[in-house]
């Protein structure tokens, strides 16, 4: 079998202690750890990593994002503008005002990704007036949805205008039903054709008459007709979010302007409310007046669009609201679906709202919480988080200065549809720095930091998989099972495996290196004796070692893995003989030509982690991008103690630098326990070495009465229980381990 010229083409027999280990991949650990008495109380670690020069390494050796200098027109300090991603590498900013001169506008600019070029867009048409505060919602694909914010006079608008992003054309539909309050600082989201609105401010800022709203409306973008507005959460500066047909609002500010950390979620799903045409107008004055609780509620159907929906020409400069008939005067009601909320309280991966500057953004049904550099935060407090929708589990992606580098301010964020790469957008710290002369610093949007979001494991919405975790709550009847596979691959999985004198039609056998011993060094390098040929190498297998066949389809093979593909379009040895050989453990092999079959690994599909961790591996060795994705996303969510290792000495194999330095860091943080697993045992000798040496020169363990003082395991001297220390225990005494950690819960704290 063909051997392709990629990076770290290793196969996963090093893990078992194979001598044919090449190369020695490094985890970058950064962000290294000092454990005070002051702080190590929240922490579980039993080891102090002092920052040292000593240690050589730098978060520089891994992905880190790079910083670009945008030129042309860049916008002033623009506040409380839209910046919104638009495809074909554009981004565009409309509104704001200047943080200098208080001057609000209706510019439209636009940002080339790739020649980092900053213009302003000539636009025509009913163009709208000036603005801040107001959302921006790219709309199939070449329009946006601008909806409300307030004007110069701090005036809070109602209207809908739409930018035409190919022809730089603004129209102003005619809208009937209730028009919404006017509002500044919401959200919006677009779902099923229609764009929810979700709370905000309305009010004069300075004035008595400040609200914070807590309604949910939208849209028809069919037959542009408002809904009516329900009652949700009071939220303003909030981010919102459709996932499995619930819409989820996080962050923001509260009615008594506390930063927000809870999350929230209204299902839209079987409402009709939510999902029929908008009902207006005498129907619904009647169907509030019968209301037996609360007060009548009354709408008036929105006239004819002469001068735009919301009252104004939209080419003027004054005062733009809503006729006071089309005002909500009455407390609404609450909305139709169920509305839930969770809090966070505290936790080490949970980041805090309370300080900091924050952006929310979503993809792959996870919310990422970007905690940028400020004045009230220092660098080590910055961080990248992600929440998981269906788990509503918290994880840290990467500390700040894996991420951040120093010296910058970030003021928005924006991200592709695919929800595969972010953009920050800001500018330097230092006026220095700056290329732009003695006034160079106020130049608010001059730089722009490009985030792959891949690199982070996060799959990107159009990889997103069937969320597992909604549809295991539901009862049997109802529960419907989603194949991620379509089509042929589907309908074939059914029959992988399966010897052809069954029926199955498989063609093609493969095998691989048999169950066994993998501790034995002889016998591992044994396998991967190799035969040279002009263009690539092929894999030889010793009888002893071989596993009993795998029958597949070599339809699914050659359409679905390339380097079959090429190796059999060549007509090499497994063209004529239908059989090939790969030196990988069975299990991983057989896991790999399933997924060719299913285009998944998830649980139900690949279930034990190790051989997802070599799925990695091979996904390197064959340079098969989507496989490996797919891997590192499960990896990095699934990570636990038990597999910790083996997953960490994968991701080095892989070039996964990331993903190593997580498990590394994950290690040193459990070391007690990882060091008593299996996976730990089997690593090879230089693998031991080199995960040793994770720690800091400086870094030691600690015990006795040395690690109560550092809030250790039996931190009772910092308020944490008294819980005993447990004597040490040696390897051979792994397998009684399990059951005396479950019964002290006390050596854990979170």
């Amino acid at each position: 079998m063909a051997q392709p010229s990629t990076p770290a083409a290793t196969g996963l027999n090093s893990i078992f202690g194979s001598a044919t280990h090449s190369g020695s991949l490094n985890p970058q650990l950064t962000g290294n750890t000092v454990l005070t008495p002051s702080s190590a109380g929240s922490s579980n670690n039993t080891f102090l990593m002092p920052t040292s020069p000593a240690k050589g390494r730098s978060s520089m050796d891994g992905y880190r994002p790079k910083i670009t200098r945008t030129l042309g027109q860049r916008p002033a300090c623009l506040v409380n503008a839209s910046v919104t991603y638009c495809g074909n590498n554009q981004i565009y900013a409309f509104g704001g005002f200047d943080q200098y001169t208080d001057e609000v506008y209706n510019h439209v600019l636009r940002l080339d990704l790739v020649s980092h070029q900053w213009a302003l867009v000539d636009n025509y048409g009913d163009i709208p007036g000036v603005r801040m505060g107001h959302t921006a919602t790219l709309y199939q694909g070449d329009k946006l949805l601008i909806f409300g914010g307030e004007n110069e006079h701090r005036t809070y608008l109602s209207d809908l205008i739409i930018f035409d992003l190919k022809t730089a054309h603004w129209t102003q539909p005619a809208v009937s039903g209730p028009i919404p309050k006017g509002r500044a600082r919401h959200a919006a989201v677009l779902h099923d054709e229609k764009l929810f609105i979700v709370g905000g401010i309305t009010g004069h800022i300075t004035g008595h008459n400040n609200l914070v709203l807590d309604d949910v409306c939208y849209l028809d973008l069919k037959t542009f007709t408002w809904s009516r507005a329900w009652r949700f959460v009071g939220r303003f500066d909030h981010s919102a979010y459709l996932w499995g047909d619930r819409i989820y609002v996080f962050g923001g500010l509260s009615e008594d302007m506390d930063k927000i950390g809870d999350v929230w979620w209204l299902d839209v799903k079987g409402s009709p409310a939510f999902e029929s045409t908008p009902s207006f107008g005498s129907l619904d004055r009647h169907a509030s007046a019968n209301r037996t609780t609360g007060s009548p509620r009354s709408y008036a159907v929105a006239p004819p669009a002469i001068v735009g929906s919301s009252g104004y020409a939209a080419n003027s400069s004054s005062a733009q609201v809503n006729p006071p008939s089309f005002q909500l005067t009455t407390s609404t009601p609450v909305a139709p679906g169920s509305i839930s909320s969770l809090k966070f309280i505290s936790g080490p991966n949970v980041p805090s709202q309370g300080s900091g500057l924050h952006f929310h953004i979503y993809t792959s049904g996870t919310l990422l919480d970007f905690v940028t550099p400020a004045t009230t935060i220092t660098p080590q407090e910055c961080s990248l988080s992600a929440l998981e929708l269906d788990t509503l589990r918290w994880q840290k992606l990467a500390e700040g200065r894996d991420i951040f580098r120093p010296g910058f301010r970030w003021h928005y964020c924006t991200m592709n549809e695919d929800g595969t790469k972010a953009w920050l957008l800001g500018c330097p710290t230092d006026p220095a720095a700056t290329d732009l002369g003695p006034g160079g610093f106020e130049e608010y949007l001059s730089d722009i930091m490009e985030i792959d979001l891949r690199k982070y494991g996060l799959l990107g919405n159009t990889l997103t998989p069937q969320p597992h975790a909604d549809s295991s709550r539901l009862p049997s009847m109802d529960r419907t099972v989603t194949q991620t596979s379509k089509g042929l691959g589907a309908d074939l999985a059914k029959l992988f495996n399966q010897p052809p004198e069954s029926g199955s039609g498989t063609d093609f056998t493969i095998t691989a290196l048999r169950d066994g011993d993998w501790d034995d060094d002889e016998m591992m390098s044994s396998s991967m004796m190799r035969s040279d040929s002009q263009t690539e190498q092929t894999w030889l297998s010793p009888d002893a070692t071989t596993s009993p066949p795998i029958h597949v389809h070599k339809l699914i093979l050659q359409a679905r893995w390339p380097h079959f593909s090429r190796l059999y379009n060549a007509q090499m040895a497994e063209f004529h003989t239908k059989k090939m050989h790969i030196p990988e453990p069975y299990t991983v092999v057989k896991a790999f030509l399933y997924y060719l079959y299913t285009d998944s690994v998830q649980p139900e599909d690949c279930n034990d982690l190790n051989d997802v961790a070599g799925l990695l591996v091979i996904s390197n060795i064959y340079d098969i991008p989507h496989l490996r994705l797919l891997c590192v996303n499960r990896l990095s969510k699934e990570l636990d103690v038990d597999h910790a290792c083996i997953i960490w000495h994968c991701a080095g194999i892989a070039n996964e630098n990331w993903l190593r330095q997580r498990a590394s860091r994950f290690c040193l943080l459990h070391w007690g326990r990882v060091v008593r697993t299996e996976g730990f045992l089997k690593l090879p000798r230089h693998a031991l070495v080199e995960l040793s040496q994770e720690i800091d020169v400086e870094g030691r363990v600690v015990g006795g009465d040395e690690l109560e003082y550092v809030g250790g395991l039996g931190g009772a001297r910092f308020g944490y229980g008294g819980a005993a220390r447990k004597a040490s225990i040696s390897s051979n005494q792994t397998q009684q381990l399990g059951s005396e950690i479950d019964d002290d819960e006390g050596m854990e704290m979170s």
